[in-house]
């Protein structure tokens, strides 16, 4: 199948368009900029996925769509939220448009655990909003969707403010890590390659409609992780805990339980709804509305 990659010059989309290349897709990268890691026989479209005519043009013939390209540094979105926006739910707007338009049948969205945290801020925010545009307009655009959750990756192709290869850098160029946070912090990491391999299982038709969780299998303290840093580099990084939380992360687990409530206001006086039944039938009557105004609520 022809197979159109957004975000695939990306850590996480780079990874995905080699693997459906490895299993014989036809892949086509898009990314607003050119790929350093493009393949042989992978097609690369360098465009915006806000520019609807470029992703046409690079979907034709395609029957799958990974949606991956997003502002994914938290830190970048919290103080450019106005970009987040944009880039993280406009564009797979955007996207998903592009794909009914071209025919396609599935759509795949690469979104995160921070949906289910209070950590995340902007980040957490633009995933929540992008993963319901997916699912209620998927059924309205003919489009079989699925989520896909993804847990801390780790691998390389990493940019810089990839959790462990920052740690790593840290410790191999100045024999020092220094960490904010006490060291119980617990993360599921899962390698990257691990990662887009599940990803590409989850394309087949039975996860259409689904949303699905993609981390590690195993439960490891940011403490733990360090020290075993340090000890494969023979015991000489000097690891420094700032015991002060990371802005927008979380601690021991993405998922957590907000009761959401809210208080009902009302006041002293109000206009009896029969009144304003006869207010707004009297409105209509003097000619303020012309016929076929009017929507749902």
């Amino acid at each position: 199948m022809r197979t159109l990659v957004t975000g695939g010059a990306g850590f996480l989309g780079s990874h995905v368009a080699d693997e459906l290349t490895a299993r014989g897709h036809e892949v086509v990268v898009f990314d607003v900029e050119p790929s350093t890691w493009i393949s042989s026989g992978q097609d690369l479209v360098v465009g915006d996925i806000g520019d609807q005519t470029a992703l046409a043009e690079a979907m034709v013939g395609c029957g799958a769509v990974y949606h991956c390209a997003a502002i994914a540094d938290l830190e970048q979105a919290r103080k450019n939220p106005r970009k987040a926006l944009e880039v993280n739910v406009l564009g797979t707007l955007s996207v998903l448009e592009a794909a009914a338009a071209a025919g396609v049948r599935r759509f795949m969205y690469a979104s995160s655990v921070y949906v289910f945290s209070r950590g995340g801020s902007v980040y957490r925010t633009t995933k929540q909003a992008a993963e319901n545009l997916v699912q209620d307009l998927s059924g309205q655009l003919g489009l079989s969707s699925t989520i896909l959750r993804f847990g801390s990756l780790y691998g390389p192709r990493a940019d810089p403010q990839n959790a462990i290869l920052r740690l790593v850098t840290q410790a191999v160029t100045t024999g020092r890590i220094e960490f904010w946070g006490d060291g119980t912090e617990i993360r599921e990491y899962i390698h990257i390659r691990d990662a887009a391999a599940l990803a590409v299982d989850a394309l087949d038709e039975r996860f259409g409609g689904q949303s699905l969780h993609i981390t590690g299998h195993e439960r490891l303290s940011t403490l733990e992780l360090l020290e075993t840093i340090n000890e494969m580099l023979g015991g000489s990084v000097e690891i420094s805990l700032r015991d002060e939380p990371f802005e927008g992360r979380y601690r021991l687990t993405p998922y957590s339980f907000e009761a959401s409530t809210g208080r009902r206001l009302v006041g002293d006086t109000h206009v009896d709804l029969g009144l304003g039944l006869l207010e707004s039938i009297r409105y209509v009557s003097d000619g303020h509305v012309t016929r076929g105004e009017g929507g749902a609520e």
